[in-house]
C-alpha cells in the first residue's frame, strides 16, 4: 500500500512539474508582475537579458522554459519559491499543493530618485535591481513584500534625517494621508517630504533641514505615493 501510495505521489507530483513548465508558469509570472506592479520589460532587463525577452516566454513560449538562473533570481525578487517559476520537484515525498515559507524576500530597487530637494521629474518607474529583507521582519513590521519599493534619495531638504544617497523603503499600501515621512508627487516633481495634515483643506510639505520652507498645497495639488518606513545609507 505504501509503494503504491508514493507511486502515485510521484505522478501525480511529475504532473504538477509538467504543466508547471508548459502552460502555469506565463500565467503565474503574469500574476506576479501585476501584484508588484512591474512589467515583463523592466523584469527582462533586471535578468540581463532584452526587454522583449519575457514577452516572448509569455505569449510566444519561446524559450519553452525560463533558465535556472533567470527562474532563481525572479523567485527571489518576488519572494516566492522557485517551483512556481517552474523548477521541478525533486521531493517525492512533499505534500501536493502544500505553501512554501519564503524566508527571505527581494523588493524591488526602483530607477526613479525622490528628490529632498527643489524637485525631479522622473518618468521612468522601472526595477533594476532589489534588497533582500527577512520576511519575518517585514511581517513585525506590519509590511507586505507586494506593496514595497526601494529608492534613493537625491538632495539635502531632509538632512539629517535622511541624507542624499541613502536608500529608503516605501510602502505604497493605500491610507488615508496622515502625518509622516512620505514620498509624494508634486507638480511631476517627486519628493520625499515630512507630510502634515492635521489642518483642514491644507498638506504642509516639511523639510527637516530649515533652510528649506514649508510647501503649502491643496489635497488635490499633491499625490501621496507612499509612506517611508525605513532608511538605509553609508555611515
Amino acid at each position: 500500500m505504501f509503494q503504491a501510495k508514493s507511486y502515485l505521489s510521484r505522478k501525480f507530483l511529475s504532473y504538477i512539474d509538467y504543466k508547471m513548465e508548459t502552460g502555469d508558469v506565463p500565467r503565474r509570472l503574469l500574476e506576479l508582475a501585476d501584484a508588484r506592479r512591474v512589467s515583463l520589460a523592466s523584469l527582462s532587463r533586471m535578468i540581463g537579458k532584452n526587454s522583449s525577452y519575457l514577452q516572448q516566454f509569455v505569449r510566444k513560449g519561446s524559450p519553452r522554459k525560463l533558465e535556472e538562473g533567470d527562474r532563481g533570481m525572479l523567485a527571489r525578487f518576488f519572494g516566492v519559491d522557485e517551483v512556481e517559476l517552474g523548477k521541478p520537484r525533486d521531493n517525492s515525498f512533499a505534500i501536493a499543493g502544500a505553501p512554501v515559507r519564503a524566508e527571505w524576500v527581494d523588493v524591488a530597487r526602483l530607477t526613479l530618485g525622490a528628490s529632498a530637494g527643489p524637485g525631479a521629474s522622473e518618468p521612468d518607474e522601472s526595477a533594476f535591481d532589489a534588497i533582500r529583507f527577512s520576511v519575518r521582519w517585514l511581517r513585525s513590521m506590519g509590511l507586505e513584500a507586494e506593496s514595497l519599493s526601494a529608492i534613493a534619495v537625491t538632495g539635502d531638504s531632509m538632512e539629517p534625517t535622511l541624507r542624499d544617497g541613502d536608500e529608503i523603503l516605501v510602502d505604497r499600501t493605500p491610507h488615508s494621508v496622515r502625518d509622516g515621512i512620505h514620498v509624494v508627487r508634486l507638480e511631476d516633481n517627486l519628493l520625499v517630504k515630512r507630510v502634515y495634515a492635521s489642518r483642514p483643506g491644507v498638506i504642509t510639505l516639511l523639510s527637516d533641514n530649515p533652510a528649506y520652507r514649508p510647501i503649502e498645497c491643496q489635497p488635490d495639488e499633491v499625490d501621496v505615493i507612499g509612506r517611508v518606513v525605513w532608511k538605509g545609507g553609508r555611515i
